[in-house]
């Protein structure tokens, strides 16, 4: 039986500062075991934001952010630390540490936040990597790889682990197109196994996802989080 705490509660939550967000409205959201939200905005910078958000790395001004059950503001930075290695993330841009190479950005997360070896972590990321449409785990630089295989590289990492909450940022924009099913399907594995997925979209392009199965269908304005509007075929 699932537990009935949600994965990620977003309760009247507004933001200190207006940021990147785009909105200075209060927004509230409920994403329960099982469960995945698309939600889109007009611009890619939004998203980046609201995924900070969800991820307690933005201060608030009223309101809270709660990832099973702990409200970000709540708990002390190890403990925040902690619980963001439970939290996989395909950022639009960036997410890189430059001094290290691909495979140990890939790994270090769940290096550092659990008991399991690397050997163990590099035989999961290299099916990963397959699945993705990589021939194994990348090697060398971060700047050393071809922007398609980095994003691929980028939602190896997100997927890793088994994360209790995963939050997808255009994670098939442009090259990456291709892999939709392949992403599609991680997706659908994270939530039968009673993780939570935020889909966070451009306007308008996910259209070029008919088959996804979204619980909820949402966009970020000026109204805060809305009920998006269906497209026509």
């Amino acid at each position: 039986m699932r537990s009935a705490v949600p994965v990620l509660q977003l309760t009247v939550a507004q933001a200190e500062h207006f940021h990147d967000l785009g909105v200075n409205t209060p927004l509230s959201l409920r994403l329960l075991p099982g469960e995945c939200t698309l939600i889109e905005a007009s611009e890619a910078r939004q998203l980046t934001a609201f995924a900070d958000l969800c991820s307690g790395l933005i201060t608030l001004h009223s309101g809270n952010v709660r990832f099973v059950g702990r409200d970000w503001s709540d708990v002390p930075h190890d403990y925040a630390a902690a619980l963001r290695s439970r939290i996989g993330r395909v950022f639009a841009t960036g997410g890189w540490l430059p001094f290290l190479d691909v495979e140990t950005n890939i790994l270090l997360p769940q290096l550092h936040h659990t008991r399991r070896g690397r050997e163990e972590l590099r035989r999961e990321a290299q099916g990963l990597a397959r699945e993705f449409g990589l021939p194994g785990l990348p090697l060398g630089r971060v700047d050393a790889l071809a922007p398609a295989d980095l994003g691929r590289a980028g939602l190896v990492r997100a997927f890793l682990g088994e994360p209790l909450l995963v939050l997808l940022e255009d994670p098939i924009r442009g090259l990456l197109a291709p892999i939709a099913p392949a992403v599609l399907n991680r997706a659908a594995i994270t939530q039968d196994r009673g993780g939570a997925v935020v889909w966070l979209a451009r306007s308008g392009s996910a259209r070029l996802d008919p088959s996804f199965a979204a619980n909820q269908r949402l966009h970020l304005g000026g109204e805060g989080l809305v009920m998006a509007r269906r497209q026509a075929a």
